[in-house]
């Protein structure tokens, strides 16, 4: 099944990321949010993305070939006309249940669904829309542009051709799909990822080591290409104590329990790059400027 036509909803960091990776594809896309400033951001954020990879030599067509295929609306007018609908807001199941209802009423019948959680189990959020046999997750990685890995996940009622489909969008795109074939918090990835990500915070908070040789010695004994915490403020922290909130309210293990520190940060509105300061500081280039006061 080739998709011609994807409906996003969610204009932040992930949902453009993932409407480009479909326009660069060929892909006809429409990104929408509800906030016009953040379709204007999307829409700078991405041709200036774009920009990058042609003038790197990997990508054979124009800036404007690109930019034609995608287009920005605040409602959800166009959802029908899509074969798949792919729900990218903000890790509470409060607000994706909003969201999804909304698609299930917008979109055909006939569309897949897809949400690109990070935690919350597939199944509970399948039962927010219409038929939900043809909802699968796609778990992108930030920044999607540069991460080659999406997890597609399985809910208990995703029949086997829609988990197909979702595997053969993902190839179509020019992705490695990382099949998840029992629907569980945290899916596989960060399962794996988010215990050291909470393991290195409680070092922090003990006094033991700085965020910042936390970070070096991750890459140079551990080969990671980027730090615990530089990665962390990309993400962004409040996306992080989503997903270990969803987690945990899940499996009531005190294992995957948010951190203090990670907590105080979020309510200190210190999000990570997008605010200028999370685990470290950056400038108005988003350059990073050192770490960030305690």
């Amino acid at each position: 099944m080739s998709i011609s036509k994807v409906f996003i909803l969610g204009g932040g960091t992930m949902g453009r990321g993932i409407a480009q990776v479909c326009a660069q594809s060929g892909i006809s896309v429409v990104l929408s949010d509800a906030v016009e400033e953040a379709l204007k951001q999307s829409e700078k954020q991405i041709a200036w993305s774009v920009g990058k990879f042609i003038e790197k030599g990997k990508l054979g067509e124009s800036l404007d070939q690109v930019m034609s295929r995608i287009s920005f609306s605040p409602t959800l007018d166009q959802a029908a006309e899509a074969e798949m609908v792919i729900e990218v807001v903000y890790e509470d199941i409060e607000v994706k249940r909003q969201v999804l209802e909304k698609i299930s009423r917008a979109a055909s019948p006939e569309a897949v669904v897809a949400s690109n959680t990070s935690a919350i189990p597939i199944t509970d959020l399948a039962a927010f829309v219409d038929n939900p046999d043809r909802v699968l997750g796609l778990h992108f990685f930030n920044p999607v542009p540069m991460m080659a890995a999406v997890e597609v996940i399985k809910g208990k009622r995703t029949t086997p051709e829609v988990l197909e489909a979702g595997r053969e969008f993902i190839l179509q795109i020019g992705k490695d799909p990382i099949m998840v074939r029992r629907d569980c918090p945290g899916f596989v990835i960060n399962r794996i990822n988010l215990p050291s990500s909470i393991e290195a915070m409680r070092v922090v908070e003990e006094g033991v080591a700085s965020v910042e040789d936390i970070d070096k010695g991750v890459k140079l004994a551990l080969g990671r290409r980027m730090g615990i915490f530089e990665t962390g403020d990309i993400v962004g922290l409040d996306v992080t104590l989503g997903a270990l909130s969803s987690i945990y309210q899940e499996t009531k293990e005190p294992r995957w329990h948010p951190p203090m520190i990670l907590r105080c940060k979020v309510k200190a509105g210190q999000l990570g790059r997008k605010t200028g300061t999370g685990w470290y500081r950056y400038g108005e280039d988003g350059k990073m400027l050192g770490p960030a006061e305690d």
